[in-house]
């Protein structure tokens, strides 16, 4: 198989974690990044050859992090893989024929007889080996991933699928073009198809002048032809502010936290050598991670916290999101909050959300005042 990632859906409920960082470069568990999935699902199904299309703005966080691919088996002698920047990828139709071209460049010096692609915001851990064989028995055109999931974790703009059995497609449609029953099939934005079919339809997409993206022609091609592979672990549908503490707060559940990292699969991620965490004797911590490099004085319950952070000495935080290298001084008291990279807390101050309206502090802020109820 060669491999596609689209990394340019945009979310403005997402804002303002998204102003500088694709979302597949949000932070995840205090040590791992959205990316990081799909990365190690294609490292896991021995994948040699990846396409990443981002916007133009949002690279360096990527090449940040990904480096030389090392961590996902990519810098191989035989493995490779692609950046491809997007200077406006919301203004697709100006320019689709070179965007296309580049795609089928890719496909055609990649060999490969079978193509997956997959999007960013949907969370899972899947075998993408025993969709592939599942396809080939099959044989049909294309074969699309689902999970069966509570109508309120689907976005409006979600594909959602209904199905005379369990892998035949009756109809698709567009979440908020109808009414969701309590639990829907929803599409996972993965989909596999044979390469030479996949070329086919950008050539025709070429040769007709037709506008749009690789995901969207994807899903034009959903029909009861196309087989419906359900995936049955743990996945999170990530597109507003509430998808994504949720998301996180998972993980401070065993049972999905297991399901997610510690499946038949294992998940990678940059390594940083780094010093474990330090935790001095005034500290008092329940049900949180963290990751290296903290040194935690206060209290800190219910909390998932990045590497290099510092909890000064009576400072309290739960039910939180706290990203790396943060500085919250004593006294201090964060109750639903997701702070981004680098906020420094001054000592004293109260940063209050709630679970149905997480507060969220950009990145780099200085905070010397309380901030309780408002989105700052």
């Amino acid at each position: 198989m060669a491999a596609i990632i689209g990394n340019v859906r945009h979310y403005d409920e997402l804002n303002p974690l998204l102003e500088k960082r694709p979302i597949s470069t949000l932070p995840y568990d205090s040590k791992y990044r959205l990316i990081d999935f799909n990365l190690s699902n294609i490292a896991n199904a021995n994948v040699t050859s990846l396409f990443m299309v981002f916007k133009d703005n949002e690279l360096r966080s990527a090449f940040d992090h990904i480096g030389g691919g090392n961590e996902w088996n990519l810098d191989g002698v035989s493995n490779r893989f692609f950046f491809h920047n997007y200077s406006d990828y919301e203004k697709l139709g100006d320019n689709d024929a070179a965007y296309f071209e580049n795609i089928i460049d890719y496909l055609k010096k990649s060999k490969s007889e079978y193509t997956v692609y997959m999007n960013s915001n949907i969370l899972c851990n899947i075998d993408l080996r025993s969709v592939l064989h599942i396809h080939q028995t099959r044989a049909c055109e294309m074969t699309v991933v689902y999970k069966k999931v509570p109508a309120s974790i689907v976005y409006k703009e979600d594909i959602v699928l209904e199905l005379d059995n369990e892998h035949t497609i009756a109809r698709s449609h567009v979440a908020k073009e109808t009414k969701l029953d309590d639990y829907v099939n929803l599409c996972t934005g993965i989909f596999l198809l044979k390469t030479d079919v996949l070329i086919a339809i950008l050539e025709e997409k070429i040769a007709d002048g037709v506008s749009g993206k690789l995901e969207e022609f994807l899903r034009e091609r959903i029909d009861a032809s196309t087989n419906a592979y359900e995936y049955t672990g743990y996945l999170s549908n990530i597109f507003d502010i509430v998808s994504y503490y949720n998301a996180n707060m998972d993980m401070l559940d065993t049972q999905k936290f297991n399901s997610l990292l510690y499946s038949s699969q294992k998940i990678y991620t940059k390594i940083k050598n780094e010093v474990p965490t330090y935790y001095t004797k005034s500290s008092v911590v329940n049900n949180s991670q963290f990751a290296t490099g903290c040194i935690v004085k206060g209290q800190v319950e219910n909390s998932l916290v990045g590497r290099g952070t510092i909890v000064e000495e009576n400072a309290k935080i739960e039910q939180s999101l706290i990203f790396q290298n943060a500085n919250i001084e004593s006294d201090a008291e964060i109750s639903y909050a997701i702070l981004d990279k680098n906020v420094h807390v001054a000592s004293g101050v109260k940063i209050q959300g709630s679970k149905e309206k997480p507060m969220v502090v950009k990145k780099g802020s200085y905070v010397k005042e309380n901030i309780l109820g408002g989105a700052k």
